[in-house]
């Protein structure tokens, strides 16, 4: 009953394609999953802001302006100015591109490495698979913030050691998902095909197994960027992350939440919105990404 649902579901796409226009497609799909609709305009809207900040903001996010320090929000600085006289809209503006360039680069890197490492396990099998999975324990073992710490205080503060403390621990979480899936796969007759046509292991993995993960692995990298852009503002907020001048949300409350939270609130409040709503959004985008791709959620 379930794979005849998810034929169905396919056969009503695959019309609805043909006959109406993308517009109306689009429209159709927004209607069915109004959230999801929400989510992906906020992540479009946000990363189209940041590609276009140049044009976007007249304003330089690192420039300093004593005469203008702490001016509450207004026609020339539409979101104030922090404790330098620097811009808030445009301080969040390239802001995004940090949270961007840090969230993609981390949840791609870690769930690439995952994805073969997850693939790879549940296809060997046996000890491989039983000691490759009691090292993931022990790494899954620490929550993701503990872990990015630990790998900050080895490499140190920087945008780049901030995206490997933030793809480390996606790594376990991203194998464990992708292998679950992987285990069923290899048991399927082409698999065993494959090995009898002898086809090496690198390519039944990544041609053959790889494909067949997709749809968990997508799922889990629209969680992770949403997570990942969460932990370089916790990280940035603690003094560990992105370092100034740089524009990051977590530094600029870092810089503004404290001292000034009664004298200059928008300091804390503007940023600590930003955060929340790419992280919102990025969770509704991947909560429809999940409902989109997953045969159990389609056929309901």
């Amino acid at each position: 009953m379930a794979v005849t649902s998810e034929v169905q579901v396919d056969a009503q796409f695959e019309t609805l394609a043909e006959n109406k226009p993308i517009v109306r497609v689009v429209l159709d799909l927004m209607r069915r999953k109004p959230l999801g609709a929400a989510g992906a305009i906020i992540v479009i809207v946000m990363i189209l802001t940041a590609a276009l900040a140049d044009f976007v903001t007249p304003y330089d996010p690192t420039a300093n302006s004593f005469a203008d320090m702490t001016k509450a929000p207004g026609w020339v600085h539409w979101l104030g100015t922090d404790q330098f006289g620097r811009d808030m809209l445009a301080r969040i503006i390239y802001g995004a591109r940090t949270a961007l360039f840090v969230g993609f680069t981390s949840a791609l890197v870690g769930g690439a490495v995952g994805l073969v490492l997850g693939v790879g396990s549940a296809y060997f099998g046996g000890r491989i698979d039983l000691m490759f999975q009691r090292v993931m324990d022990i790494f899954m073992a620490f929550p993701l913030i503990i872990m990015a710490l630990a790998v900050v205080s080895i490499f140190g503060t920087g945008a780049q050691n901030v995206i490997i403390a933030i793809t480390i621990p996606f790594i376990p979480r991203c194998a464990r998902v992708v292998r679950s899936s992987a285990l069923a796969i290899r048991e399927v007759p082409y698999i065993d095909a494959a090995r009898a046509n002898g086809f090496s292991h690198s390519r039944i993995i990544l041609r053959h197994m790889v494909p067949n993960v997709m749809a968990p692995f997508l799922i889990m990298i629209t969680a992770f960027v949403g997570q990942a852009i969460l932990l370089e503002a916790s990280l940035s907020y603690l003094g560990l992350g992105v370092q100034e001048p740089t524009p990051a949300w977590g530094l600029m409350l870092q810089g503004g939440a404290e001292e000034y939270a009664l004298t200059a609130p928008w300091m804390a409040i503007f940023p600590g919105l930003a955060i929340t709503l790419a992280v919102f959004g990025f969770n509704l985008f991947g909560d429809a990404v999940r409902d989109v791709l997953d045969p159990r959620m389609r056929s309901q």
